[in-house]
């Protein structure tokens, strides 16, 4: 169960509070025994057993302030975690504590710390904004592009007698010298390579253009600055290469016993239909996130809210910092990400500022909204909010819904859900108006995603996820997304 603190809360300018906390007398003891019982596991003392030795005596030979030291330092963080839960505030960014002076025998602990908060909104309109929706839809273009990748996937290489051109396919033996002496990996046998694909470096596709089967060719490339073979970045290579093969890649022409073939379809348009309907639904999906969140950001917009700037960069390094925690469950090192997307962390907190300032503003949002319908979760609806997470971990939702108040983290998940309630609250009585009313009326219902872009639609799809308030438990935390796939060009020729 978490620890008993008390706490004094001070608000200070800027979205900022000071929190006082003390940690009571009995605490602070079980806690000083506690670490002197650790201790004692390791020590030898004349008379006691290894590992039976008594607090009291591990106190009186090492010292009560050096083990109370390293005992508070333990608990400090369980003791910042019981104060944000008693003192009801919603932190934002990292605090600056300021641990006082150790009690003495039968004193409390006491310390504070310094931090941002979430920001307060004043309501305006919250119930019946009116919001753009669009229709869902197919794009024909859509469809096309799902069939092409079809055609590409049952495509067949079929060998040709003629010169190697752009979109054929090679078989190449080659060595690779650089000022004239082999390197590693710069050496294969048999190896096929798509000419204008952009899988190997620079130069290579390239010098292969034109040669024929048979054919040998001395072919100048380099390894980008960037490479991540240090020894070979930068540097100018030669690589005598052997034609054995060159092979055009052949689609199957576009018929009904293509669409039986690929997908089991009677006939081609059977499958265009199939995949118009798939798109469809997706669309369908996205047209609702899109909704949901332009309503939350239609209340946003008419509330009043002061985010100020440091609350903004705290909130974008956590942002950033959840994304890399994300992607090291992927096994994606953050200092590999950085690598590939070209940009430092700060770098990308800047970029993040935008979506941090909006979480921020949505979330005051909907914490006002709770507030002023007195939204309270039942023990029902925090046990159907865990049904994911518990089949997840292989329990039940009772069970842990159990934990979490043993570990005293409930709070974060009622918080959470109430957050989603007040959100259905504002999408159930917002009222959705086509793009071209909206166009025609200007103003901030026209502010919605019906006419945007596909790759503005998109965005707002990624976006809606912020329309719900970041879980404070990674038990119910959703994946981060995935980063862009590498380009491919750091491919080594034999590699």
């Amino acid at each position: 169960m978490a620890s008993a603190v008390n706490t004094t809360v001070t608000e200070l300018p800027e979205s900022r509070v000071n929190v006082e906390v003390e940690v009571p007398p009995e605490e602070v003891q079980r806690t000083l025994e506690s670490q002197a019982r650790r201790l004692g596991r390791e020590m030898k003392v004349p008379g006691f057993r290894t590992g039976k030795i008594p607090p009291a005596i591990v106190i009186q030979r090492l010292g009560r302030g050096a083990i109370l030291d390293e005992a508070v330092r333990t608990r400090l963080t369980d003791w910042y975690l019981s104060a944000i839960q008693d003192s009801g505030i919603t932190p934002v960014g990292d605090p600056q504590v300021n641990l006082g002076e150790l009690p003495g025998e039968g004193k409390a602990l006491t310390f504070s710390f310094e931090i941002g908060v979430r920001p307060t909104a004043k309501l305006a309109t919250y119930r019946g904004v009116e919001v753009v929706r669009r229709e869902p839809a197919a794009d024909p273009e859509a469809i096309d592009a799902q069939i092409e990748q079809l055609r590409e996937r049952f495509a067949r290489l079929e060998t040709v007698d003629r010169s190697a051109e752009e979109g054929d396919f090679v078989t190449v033996d080659f060595v690779g010298r650089i000022d004239g002496e082999p390197f590693p990996g710069g050496e294969g046998r048999d190896q096929l390579i798509e000419l204008g694909a952009g899988q190997v470096i620079p130069g290579f596709e390239e010098g292969l253009v034109g040669a024929a089967a048979g054919e040998q060719r001395t072919v100048p490339a380099w390894f980008p600055d960037d490479y991540n073979a240090e020894h070979l970045a930068g540097k100018q290579a030669e690589f005598l290469v052997t034609v054995k093969e060159v092979k055009h890649k052949e689609l199957p022409p576009l018929d009904d016993d293509f669409a039986s073939d690929a997908a089991g379809y009677e006939t081609l348009e059977e499958l265009r239909e199939s995949i118009a309907q798939e798109l469809l639904e997706r669309d369908a999906e996205q047209v609702e996130n899109e909704f949901r969140a332009a309503a939350l950001d239609a209340v946003v917009e008419q509330a009043e809210i002061e985010v100020p700037d440091a609350l903004v960069e705290a909130r974008a390094h956590e942002l950033l910092e959840r994304m890399m925690h994300a992607l090291s469950h992927q096994g994606i090192a953050k200092e590999h990400y950085f690598a590939i997307s070209g940009k430092t962390e700060e770098q990308l907190a800047e970029e993040t500022k935008p979506d941090a300032d909006q979480a921020l503003r949505r979330e005051a949002v909907l914490a006002a909204i709770i507030e002023a319908e007195g939204i309270e979760p039942s023990d029902e609806q925090l046990l159907d909010a865990l049904k994911g997470p518990a089949e997840r971990e292989n329990t039940t939702p009772t069970k842990l819904l159990d934990r979490l108040r043993q570990n005293g983290r409930v709070g974060s998940l009622a918080s959470d859900v109430a957050a989603e309630q007040a959100l259905e609250l504002v999408v159930r009585e917002a009222k959705p108006i086509s793009p071209d009313k909206a166009g025609k009326r200007g103003g901030a219902a026209a502010k919605g995603t019906g006419g945007a872009s596909p790759k503005k639609k998109a965005a707002a799809g990624k976006r809606s996820a912020a329309a719900k308030p970041e879980p404070a438990d990674e038990l119910w935390t959703p994946d981060a997304e995935k980063p862009a796939g590498e380009s491919g060009k750091l491919w080594t020729p034999g590699s």
